[in-house]
């Protein structure tokens, strides 16, 4: 027990050695780290090998590697290589191009509360893209990772609501998400505000700038459970 104890602690030691690395541009010590922790089969070590591949950093480019060490980690329940597999074939970049299976890896990650994935979910479900498009099932994955404080699902949220798609239309809940976004800093959504602000009365943007305030505070506390309970 001892032993394993002290193996977690030198894996983790030697990724954050080899991410300091390569975040300092020392791709040859970041090579050299990640590719000890990838022949223990450490799935972090695995995916960050992977992203130099993908990326050019230290190696020559090579996405067809970059898509087998990603795919060494999801075997293993990584969730960042599930995303970055997901992406490669979404692009057809060191695999076919299969947008179902894209589909499937970003639900899995989705699954494991990873918010980009969500979005990226709610933004295929919403296009139709890899899947029958399904405006009710983009919401709902909007929503996740809205709930996640991922700011471009809190703007695609307004955008459905102004629009009535997946959802009744509903311009206060489309100023409320829209207000939410732009306290991430989200700069589409405080033009899109000020549209929703243009169909409103006076009273119904006061009262609906509270309850943005008092939703941003409750995500900020990860305490949102979804919108029947705030509204």
């Amino acid at each position: 027990m001892v032993g394993a104890l002290s193996l977690s602690c030198a894996t983790h030691a030697g990724l954050d050695e080899g991410i300091k690395a390569a975040n300092e541009g020392q791709f040859e010590e970041a090579l050299k780290e990640f590719n000890y922790l990838a022949d223990k089969g450490y799935a972090p070590g695995i995916y960050e090998l992977g992203k130099l591949y993908e990326d050019g950093h230290g190696v020559t480019k090579n996405y067809r590697k970059a898509a087998d060490l990603y795919q060494q980690a999801v075997k293993k329940w990584h969730v960042d290589s599930m995303f970055a597999l997901a992406v490669l074939y979404d692009e057809g970049k060191g695999v076919k191009l299969d947008k179902q299976m894209a589909v499937s890896l970003f639900k899995q990650a989705a699954e494991k509360n990873m918010p980009a994935a969500q979005f990226n979910l709610g933004v295929m479900y919403s296009n139709g893209d890899g899947v029958a498009q399904d405006y009710k099932q983009a919401m709902k994955w909007y929503e996740k990772a809205a709930g996640n404080n991922y700011s471009l699902a809190q703007f695609n949220m307004a955008l459905m609501y102004f629009e009535g798609l997946g959802v009744d239309k509903n311009i206060e809940k489309s100023y409320i998400w829209n207000t939410v976004a732009e306290f991430n800093g989200n700069l589409n959504a405080s033009h899109s505000r000020k549209l929703d602000e243009q169909k409103m009365l006076p009273a119904e943007i006061i009262e609906a700038k509270e309850k943005a305030n008092e939703l941003y505070e409750r995500i900020q506390a990860g305490l949102y459970g979804g919108e029947g309970r705030l509204y």
